[in-house]
């Protein structure tokens, strides 16, 4: 069986990969963080591994907007050794078929350089922007998972229990035209919903106003999947607040099933 071998890239104000990490190894990954600096001097490479993640966090103070500097940093910082830029190592790692996630900052960065919703690649068609409430939001939510979605994380899941730690969550298309895409073509993998799963645009079950209550988007291939809640901070019963009053909690969190569904894809494909 392949060692499945993850990359968390940290630095610049990252403060979510030790988690992200976590989450990886206990699907059955190898993971590895690696400051976003080693990956352009050439020491460590993206294209050696097979999952790539962008964790979540306040990349360079959320100046100029959450992951504003990050996406410029993915689209035109070079990698030394070979001259390529950091998107071109991007490009030839989805051409391989391997995985990307992106978990709230992560997200962000994913949407604001292009790579999501990845038609055409680096054309910027949705961003994150601030919260409606005005607020950094820091509360537990209920998500929907779309099952026609094309999504490899979201497989064989109907519903996720996540927390959310955003200012800056609210989903937002430049036009109607692309969120009509979006919902036709079924990329909208996870929306936030109420106790009976119905899509919310009401606060806080939805905690930032996001247009269609959208919490998190995927690529046509499924493979690159961006969200605002946090899985990999939810992947052990005893990370929930209820823990010990509520014996209805799951036995593991649940946050770890799409971890555990990037993990199983990837052996399948290698």
């Amino acid at each position: 069986m392949a060692q499945i071998k993850a990359l968390i890239l940290t630095g610049f104000g990252t403060n979510c990969e030790m988690e992200m990490a976590y989450a990886c190894r206990k699907a059955g990954a190898s993971a590895d963080i690696v400051h976003i600096s080693e990956v352009l001097e050439g020491t460590c490479a993206i294209n050696d591994y097979h999952f790539l993640n962008l964790p979540g966090g306040f990349l360079d103070g959320d100046d100029l907007g959450s992951a504003q500097v990050e996406s410029v940093r993915l689209k035109h910082a070079r990698v030394r050794t070979t001259g390529r830029n950091l998107f071109e190592e991007i490009e030839t790692f989805i051409g391989r078929g391997m995985l990307i996630l992106g978990v709230c900052n992560g997200f962000q960065a994913l949407v604001k350089s292009g790579i999501l919703p990845g038609d055409p690649l680096g054309k910027r068609r949705v961003s994150l922007t601030f919260n409606d409430s005005a607020k950094f939001e820091d509360r537990w939510v209920r998500l929907k998972v779309n099952p026609e979605s094309p999504c490899i994380f979201t497989n064989g899941i109907a519903s996720l229990l996540v927390p959310v730690r955003h200012g800056e969550g609210k989903f937002v298309t430049d036009s109607d035209e692309t969120l009509s895409e979006l919902t036709g073509e079924r990329l909208i993998a996870v929306h936030y919903a109420d106790q009976d799963l119905s899509p919310t645009m009401e606060y806080p079950l939805n905690p930032n106003g996001s247009v269609s209550a959208i919490a998190g988007i995927c690529d046509r291939t499924g493979r690159i999947f961006g969200l605002m809640p946090h899985p990999e901070a939810y992947i052990h019963p005893t990370n929930h607040p209820a823990w010990t009053r509520n014996r209805d909690l799951a036995d593991k969190g649940e946050g770890i099933l799409l971890f555990e569904n990037a993990v199983n894809f990837l052996r399948g494909i290698l």
